[in-house]
């Protein structure tokens, strides 16, 4: 039986070894800058303090003796697994809870403490840490904070908070943040089968997601008259939010960026093929596809409005939600009884469901 390759799974063939080439290119430079700075030394020893080493061990464990003989310049592999197996033996030493003088061990439960208010919080340093532990009752000094730190790995202040995670950012924004998104359809009108491209904004916090329009041409004056729409004052879906997540569709023209960013919304603009960093807008539209219009069979655009709008409604008031502890986003009066007839709405003839409790 001969295998036959899909178009789809050839071009994540081409997607995958692009981004396993461009990963190479960016090691090899690495290497190249780290062989560079050691000519420039010549052949002084590059002497390390014990916070480096920790740090260095940690984060070349992770890689494996494999990867660090491509990309380790400073030290050999064999140095940074030996710090490693010294770390471990550090860990399994109790030598520690023997008798002795001097000050007792910072507890268990402070240690974790200080790494979750330092991992939470990347911009706070050594003595805004040990003020927030004197807050919940544990004094300890800046010095016991910075040693916790460096004994974990973690960089001080200036340095985790430059390396704020796109996740953290997301937490820390999540109220005044919108994602947008494209995507299409194919519906049969009088002309034959025509692609309609359907523009969807979300609201982040509560998933509440807005139909911003449909058209068969998503021209520069179709995109920033929506853009105006979104933007209105009085009922705009984004007059409450400060950031607009896009991808770098071109129909995202400079226009619609500048309408957007005049309403005081700043548009991110997310890296090519990146859409794990769009993923909540990405999976609506995933289940509108997947649950309405790649189940039925389309004829004009105001079939295509109808059963979207079908779909909305189903959305926000009668579908669960897994990224909302699998609640309603507009939970109706009915959720929660326990007496009363056992009733089902059906939407799009069946195609979706709710179950309810008739009100006695």
């Amino acid at each position: 039986m001969n295998f036959v390759l899909q178009p789809w799974q050839l071009l994540l063939l081409v997607l995958a070894g692009w981004i396993n080439r461009k990963q190479q290119n960016i090691i090899d430079y690495l290497k190249t800058e780290n062989e560079v700075l050691r000519e420039k030394l010549g052949k002084k020893r590059i002497l390390l303090s014990d916070g480096q080493r920790r740090r260095l061990a940690i984060k070349g464990k992770v890689l494996g003796r494999k990867a660090l003989m491509e990309v380790a310049a400073i030290v050999s592999p064999d140095t940074i697994l030996r710090w490693h197996r010294q770390l471990v033996a550090q860990k399994w030493d109790y030598s520690d809870r023997r008798r002795s003088v001097g000050r007792p061990r910072i507890g268990r439960e402070i240690e974790e403490l200080v790494l979750r208010i330092a991992r939470e919080n990347a911009s706070w340093g050594y003595d805004r840490i040990q003020g927030a532990l004197a807050n919940l009752g544990y004094r300890i000094s800046d010095t016991t904070v910075c040693n916790i730190l460096k004994e974990h790995g973690m960089e001080p202040a200036p340095k985790r908070k430059s390396q704020t995670t796109w996740h953290e950012f997301l937490k820390s924004h999540w109220d005044v943040l919108a994602a947008i998104d494209f995507t299409t359809v194919e519906v049969w009108t009088k002309s034959g089968l025509i692609t309609f491209y359907l523009l969807f904004v979300m609201e982040q916090a509560t998933r509440k997601i807005q139909f911003a329009g449909c058209t068969t041409n998503p021209n520069e004056a179709w995109i920033e008259q929506s853009a105006r729409n979104l933007t209105d004052p009085f009922d705009g879906f984004l007059s409450n939010k400060r950031y607009l997540i896009m991808d770098r569709d071109t129909k995202y023209c400079k226009g619609f960026r500048d309408i957007i960013e005049q309403a005081d919304v700043k548009c991110l603009r997310l890296p090519p093929r990146s859409p794990d960093l769009n993923p909540h807008i990405e999976r609506y539209i995933r289940s509108l596809k997947e649950e309405c219009l790649d189940r039925m069979i389309l004829f004009g655009e105001k079939s295509l409005r109808k059963a979207i709008q079908e779909f909305l409604s189903h959305y926000h008031a009668e579908r669960n939600h897994q990224g909302l502890n699998n609640r309603l986003i507009e939970p109706g009066n009915e959720i929660g009884h326990i007496n009363g007839q056992i009733e089902c709405r059906e939407r799009l003839g069946g195609m979706l469901r709710y179950y309810y409790r008739e009100a006695a």
